[in-house]
């Protein structure tokens, strides 16, 4: 009986799963290839046509991956302190990503699963990242944007979190 409980559970669960990194811990101050994987559609089965990731401060050096078939647009916001990377002042960061289906024969079906990458720094401190995403659907969206909090612990369109661990060692940073 148990058993059954605990599969019904998981079979609820992962009807509404939510949007994750493929890897949600890395060690502070590196190079971190964050793949948001997107493991069903909206309502009703309707199929996904947009993907926006909105960045949390901080990122340095942030780069997103291109996919065929669908645009790719981007905005930028100033930085409160400009920094200087192999010789440029660096005035802006990677604010938001956007990857938009060119067709219907591109949107990504309820029943398929995909990956939108980004390449990015993660900062010298550790901590927790919130990426907000919103999911574009033929019918309807799921906005991933909501933090944990104590009065809603386990929102049901969580925002996705990256875990920073402390660095174990000093590399070269980009």
């Amino acid at each position: 009986m148990k058993h059954a409980i605990a599969l019904l559970s998981l079979a609820a669960a992962s009807a509404h799963a939510h949007v994750s990194l493929d890897v949600p811990e890395a060690a502070a101050g590196s190079s971190y290839r964050a793949a948001f994987k997107i493991g069903h559609g909206c309502e009703g089965g309707a199929a996904t046509k947009e993907i926006v990731v909105t960045l949390p401060e901080g990122l340095r050096g942030a780069k997103p991956s291109p996919k065929p078939g669908w645009t790719l647009s981007t905005t930028r916001r100033p930085l409160k302190t400009p920094y200087d990377s192999h010789g440029k002042t660096i005035a802006d960061e990677l604010a938001e990503v956007r990857w938009v289906a060119r067709s219907e024969a591109e949107y990504l079906p309820d029943d398929w699963y995909d990956e939108f990458v980004l390449r990015l720094s993660l900062p010298a401190e550790a901590g927790e990242l919130w990426f907000k995403v919103r999911q574009v659907c033929t019918q309807g969206e799921w906005n991933w944007a909501d933090i944990p909090s104590t009065a809603v612990p386990k929102p049901r369109a969580p925002a996705v979190l990256l875990k920073v661990v402390p660095a174990r060692g000093e590399g070269h940073v980009h």
